[in-house]
């Protein structure tokens, strides 16, 4: 018998898997590979990504695994808040500068201010929500972000205005993966507020690209690791859990006294038979949104005017942001070096729109936008493109999401959670959630291991 069995080897699940390493565990995958929606891979001093690409710094649960396993991560470097809309190319300034800059009908200008005065007032009290109180528990901490403006949806909150008003609080929002009238007020505000600056932001990037980190992990664990294997059900016996599974077309099944789903909630649902039905119903209430993303490896020989640049928004084009993933290495190095690399980011109805596009046609889309906004013979200068979608991708807050979070945080006898859908901070979420589920499990096995009686040696 295992002492856990965890499913999933996304990045709560290696982060689960990493804290309980020194006990005999199982890591069951259905896919062939590990890290889920973290996925780059290295080509040379650069590296292409798909997915997650923002981290957590000082003080976090992400600092502690980075520390622990031994990746480093820094500070982006360069812009995070440039912008290209209406033929107009936004380098540097304040978010807040932007109506003035872009070109613009007036009613859209008027309708920019009137709904960014109501989000930077709701960014202001967002501050003070998120903000750590004495003796609370990072549970009760996350509720209340929940709580915060949770009964109405973005749009209601910024109310009917001008088309391209809209488009630039949209290409904001829907990197959350739900539109605007999908995500509550409160979860849209606070995207606002981690792209300001403000409260605990997601602003580091892992040198070597992040799947360095579930890699370092996967290595860590070795053949504790099982790719390939579809659970397909977890079902609770009196003192132990069995988790069944399907591997290279054979039915297996492997008992543990401990389990830790850590997938998206509606496999959690589907897999999880007999958890308590309170928690079968809130884990499928949990919504998700589409990515579709691309990325670029490019071998321009000098320098680009976009080399001090990390982000780019882009509304009213296929993608909602580029990323430069060649950021960190412009940051390090002392002459500029040939090559570069970029990813294109499509959420929520941007996403649906390409999910059942060809690669070619993703391609051929993202790449005719990125082109028109970087110019400087970008398109002639791309050497490898690829494209990876996820039509169950990013967990949103929609309105009324704060009334299961309690459910969902329980969990259940042997078997607990772990994921981003328990948080709002995404890849922090998922590796908070990782540790807390480890600490769970680790809790119960050695107050199970102190209750067994020691093994009594026959005397000849």
């Amino acid at each position: 018998m295992k002492d856990a069995v965890i499913v999933g080897a996304g990045l709560a699940g290696l982060s689960a898997g990493w804290r309980l390493r020194h006990w005999d565990t199982l890591l069951l995958e259905a896919d062939t590979r590990v890290g889920g929606r973290i996925r780059s891979e290295r080509r040379g001093s650069y590296w292409l990504n798909w997915g997650g690409h923002v981290f957590a710094g000082p003080g976090s649960s992400t600092d502690s695994l980075l520390n622990e396993v031994g990746v480093s991560a820094v500070e982006i470097p360069g812009s995070l808040q440039a912008l290209s809309m209406n033929g107009k190319f936004i380098r540097k300034g304040h978010i807040a500068t932007y109506p003035f800059r872009i070109p613009m009908s007036l009613q859209a200008r008027f309708d920019t201010l009137r709904a960014g005065l109501k989000v930077v007032s709701g960014v202001a009290k967002y501050t003070g929500v998120v903000r750590k109180r004495p003796g609370e528990s990072g549970a009760q901490r996350q509720q209340r972000i929940y709580d915060f403006e949770n009964t109405t949806s973005f749009q209601d909150f910024i109310g009917s205005i001008d088309e391209d008003a809209a488009a630039l609080f949209k290409t904001t929002v829907t990197r959350s993966a739900g539109d605007m009238d999908q995500i509550s007020a409160g979860a849209g505000i606070g995207y606002f507020s981690l792209v300001l600056g403000f409260g605990q932001g997601l602003n580091r990037g892992i040198v070597g690209g992040p799947s360095t980190l579930t890699e370092s992990i996967a290595v860590a664990l070795g053949d504790r690791i099982q790719l390939g294997a579809a659970v397909n059900e977890v079902v609770h016996r009196k003192n132990s859990v069995l988790v069944r599974y399907t591997q290279d077309g054979v039915d297996r099944e492997v008992e543990a006294r401990t389990v830790i789903l850590a997938t998206t909630a509606d496999v959690s649902h589907r897999v999880g038979v007999d958890l308590p039905e309170d928690l079968r119903d809130a884990l499928g209430q949990v919504k998700y949104g589409p990515h579709v993303s691309t990325a670029f490896l490019t071998n321009e020989t000098s320098g680009r005017p976009w080399d001090d640049i990390y982000a780019i928004a882009a509304p009213k084009r296929s993608f909602a942001i580029a990323l430069n993933q060649a950021s960190i290495v412009r940051g390090t190095e002392s002459a500029r070096q040939p090559g570069g690399s970029f990813m294109t980011f499509s959420p929520a109805s941007l996403g649906r729109a390409l999910l059942e596009k060809s690669e070619d046609e993703v391609i051929a889309t993202h790449l005719a936008d990125l082109d028109q906004i970087l110019g400087h013979g970008f398109a002639d200068s791309v050497v490898e493109a690829r494209t990876e979608r996820w039509k169950v991708a990013s967990p949103y807050c929609f309105p009324g999401r704060a009334k299961i979070q309690t459910t969902l945080m329980r969990g259940a006898d042997r078997v607990f959670l772990a994921g981003d859908f328990l948080g709002t901070l995404y890849t922090e979420s998922s590796i908070t959630s990782g540790f807390s589920a480890a600490q769970e499990a680790a809790s119960l096995l050695a107050t199970g291991r102190q209750g067994r009686p020691a093994a009594v040696k026959s005397v000849a």
